[in-house]
Parts: structure tokens; C-alpha cells; sequence
């Protein structure tokens, strides 16, 4: 059973028009799509619970009375938790303590509060102050994602986030116990189970049972990623996601079977996620061409996985290694793999990625679920100006300042001249009345 995925060569005159067309990948809303969701936001917005509830029941199937119908208790979080089996409980809560140790060292590297003297005694800095409340999205439709509630919830809760409000659909009033569970494991504070653009605009704007949030985080659907789009201002966001990515670059090294699973790992997500290896010997890509044809047939989600691969999938034979990696740097893959034998040799010259997966053992599935960096990425080139999801992002900066009077006579001048210059005459004399006479 083979899969006719893009062989492509940098050596060959076509090869920037080919490669291109590989990368091709169109981020624009359905119009119809985009009309539905304004809709959804100003009905929620003008009504509130009645309309969640009304859109609940049409999208999902969940008719319920009110919306303390649809609102998870902590009770039943915990009977989710306790319900689950012994090695679910163990992977959620191993899971769990890996992401949040990680994200305890990321904020002491960079979430924390600074100030300093100048010589005339002017105090300058940054405070550092978690968002009161914040939202997130958890999918439920397609699959479930008990780890996106830890990836998304963990940081929150180390940067000091007051109160975690959950959403997440439950098509037909299906629960997913795992990721119930793994919500008790994270802590979230509130849990309900809505989706869709109806979810998104009650944490935006606020109903009578779902109080407003300041932030949304977690990935969804069209309709998700339209709606999240639309609130943006009215709160903040953390980016919009397209289909997920990953590009390995290998030396021909590690054994093609484990290659050629990576790549099936997110072509299984969605039909328009990208697989790209990136190699210089073409020997070993004809062999990561076998491992895929003779492993396909045994994958559950294979007609997936064949359609990914073959739609936006591409195995690319490069000039050397250095090629490879300049390459990288032009798609700014979500997930990159440096399958080689040694990956600290190739590391310095990746510029642009969401997370770089270092040497033959480390899958990029161990980062999706328990390595402990986080697994919410940018995708679509926007790792060339994007993070990954961190405790940075549930949290906001202050600067701080103090001038002496020693300071301000310093200051004043310089300030007035370029007020002046301006012609902002009242910022100029405020400056100079604090000046000595």
C-alpha cells in the first residue's frame, strides 16, 4: 500500500516553484463562516445564557434547562478522576508535574518583577502581575485533548492566574473522562461544557453564569479560530492556529521506521497537516518511503494520515546538511526534529521553529504530552515572530518609575526640548516645574 507523497530535489531547476506549492496553505475564513460567527458573537453578546444555551443545543445536541446544568463541579471532576484507570491517573499526573516544573524555571528565567537606582537616586523597572481570570478552549469534537488542559492550564497557574475558566464541548452530552480528569489534575476553577463560537463569546463578553475573562488560549476549529479572531481587544488572545506541522531534518541515521512514524504522527491530525522530511542522502529517503508504504495499513487513522501526506506532505533531498537547515529556517516549522547522530552540531544554525526536538530519541510526541515544555506552537511561518505558549502569556508587565529630584532635573530639560519640538507645550512645562528656579 504506497503513498504517493512529493519527492522533491533542491538541486532541480523547479525546485523553489515546487517546494512553494508544498507550502501553500491558504488561512482564509469561509466567508459563510465568518458571517455565522458574527452572528453567534452579538446574539451572545445581546443575550447572554439564553443564547449559549440555544446554540448548545443546536450544535452539540445538549439540551439543558439552564447553565448550571452545563457547569462542571468539582465533584465531578474528581469522580472523573478517580474513575479513570491507575496508569491514566499515573501518565496524568507524571504528565502534569513535568509541565509544571518546567514552566517554575521559565518563570524564574523571565516572569519576574526588577527594578534599579540610577545614581541620583531615579527608580526605574518592570512589575510583573498575573491576568485576574482567563479562559480555555479544550476541542471535544473530533478528539479529545486531555493534554492541551494541562498545556494550557499548568503555565496559567504558575504565573498566578486568579480563577481558570474551562469550555469544552460535548457533542450529543459525551464526556470525556480524561480530560475531566486531567482538568482536576491542573486545577481549573470552573469547567463548562460549551464550544464553539458561543463558548468563545461568553468568555468574552460575559454572561450571568460565565464571568468575562481576560485572556483565551487553546486551539479549535474554523469556527473557534474565527471567533477568537473577532474578540480579539475586547480580550486577549494567544494566536491563531493553523494545521499542525513538522518538519524532520535527518542525516540518515536514525532508523527509518522511527522517521517515517514521526511523520504519520501529525499527518494523523487533520488532512491539511504537514509532514516534510528534509535529508541529504537519497538512499535513506527511499527507505523512509518504504517504512511509510509498509506501515501505513496497520495506522486506525490511516485514510487521514494518506491524505495529509500526500496533499501537503513532501520528502525533500537536500544538497548537505547546511541546506537542510537553511531550508528550516524558510517553512519555521511548528515541530522540528533534528534526527541526527549529532544534533548539537546542527542546533546553532536553526533560527526559526516552535520547538526543536534534539537526536533520534526524542519524538515530538513526548513534547506533546509529557517532556514538559509546552505543546501550544506557532504554526504557518509564525515561529518566525511567535513563542510557544508560556507562563509569559498569562501574565502582563508594568513599568515602573520613580524620579528623584536630582533626577528630574536632568530629565526635565531633555524632556521640554523634545515636547517642544512636538509642540506639546503642556508636557514641556510639566517637565520644567519641576525644575529648580
Amino acid at each position: 500500500m504506497s503513498i504517493a507523497v512529493r519527492h522533491l530535489d533542491t538541486s532541480s531547476a523547479t525546485f523553489d516553484a515546487d517546494f512553494q506549492r508544498v507550502l501553500h496553505w491558504s488561512a482564509e475564513t469561509d466567508a459563510e463562516i465568518e458571517s455565522r460567527v458574527a452572528d453567534i458573537l452579538a446574539d451572545v453578546k445581546a443575550r447572554g445564557d439564553a443564547a449559549v444555551l440555544a446554540y448548545t443545543a443546536r450544535f452539540d445536541r445538549l439540551d439543558a434547562p439552564c447553565m448550571a446544568a452545563l457547569e462542571l463541579t468539582r465533584d465531578e471532576l474528581k469522580a472523573a478522576f478517580d474513575a479513570i484507570t491507575p496508569a491514566q491517573r499515573h501518565a496524568l499526573e507524571t504528565a502534569a508535574a513535568r509541565v509544571r516544573s518546567y514552566h517554575e524555571r521559565q518563570l524564574q528565567a523571565c516572569g519576574l518583577s526588577w527594578s534599579y537606582r540610577d545614581a541620583d537616586g531615579t527608580l526605574l523597572g518592570q512589575k510583573v502581575t498575573p491576568l485576574d481570570r482567563v479562559g480555555i478552549y479544550v476541542p471535544g469534537g473530533k478528539a479529545a485533548y486531555p493534554s492541551s488542559v494541562l498545556m494550557n492550564a499548568l503555565p496559567a497557574h504558575v504565573a498566578g492566574v486568579g480563577e481558570i475558566i474551562m469550555v469544552v464541548p460535548t457533542p450529543g452530552g459525551e464526556r470525556n473522562a480524561l480530560v475531566l480528569a486531567a482538568a482536576y489534575v491542573a486545577g481549573v476553577s470552573r469547567a463548562f461544557t460549551i464550544g464553539g463560537a458561543q463558548a468563545v463569546g461568553a468568555l468574552a463578553f460575559g454572561t450571568a453564569s460565565i464571568p468575562r475573562v481576560d485572556k483565551i488560549t487553546g486551539p479549535g476549529n474554523a469556527y473557534v479560530a474565527s471567533a477568537k479572531r473577532r474578540v480579539f481587544g475586547q480580550v486577549g488572545i494567544d494566536m491563531i492556529a493553523g494545521p499542525s506541522e513538522i518538519l524532520v531534518l535527518a542525516d540518515g541515521s536514525t532508523p527509518p521506521d522511527w522517521v517515517a512514524m514521526d511523520l504519520f504522527s501529525q499527518a494523523e491530525h487533520d488532512e491539511l497537516a504537514q509532514s516534510i522530511l528534509l535529508c541529504p542522502d537519497a538512499a535513506y529517503i527511499d527507505a523512509v518511503q518504504a517504512a511509510m508504504d509498509r506501515l501505513i495499513g496497520a495506522m486506525p487513522r490511516r485514510n487521514v494520515i494518506r491524505a495529509s501526506l500526500e496533499g501537503r506532505g513532501a520528502l525533500i533531498r537536500t544538497r548537505s546538511m547546511e541546506e537542510a537547515c537553511e531550508i528550516s529556517n524558510r517553512i519555521a516549522p511548528e515541530h522540528l526534529e533534528v534526527s541526527s547522530a549529532d544534533p548539537h552540531r546542527w542546533e546553532p544554525l536553526l533560527r526559526h521553529a516552535g520547538a526543536i526536538f534534539l537526536g533520534a530519541y526524542t519524538s515530538e510526541s513526548l513534547g506533546d504530552y509529557c517532556a514538559g515544555p509546552n505543546h501550544v506552537l506557532p504554526t504557518s511561518g509564525t515561529a518566525r515572530f511567535s513563542s510557544p505558549l508560556g507562563v509569559y502569556d498569562f501574565q502582563k508587565r508594568s513599568s515602573l518609575i520613580e524620579v528623584s529630584e536630582a533626577g528630574a532635573q536632568v530629565l526635565g530639560p531633555i524632556a521640554a526640548e523634545l515636547a517642544y519640538g512636538e509642540g506639546l507645550q503642556a508636557h514641556a512645562q510639566a517637565a520644567e516645574f519641576r525644575l529648580r528656579r
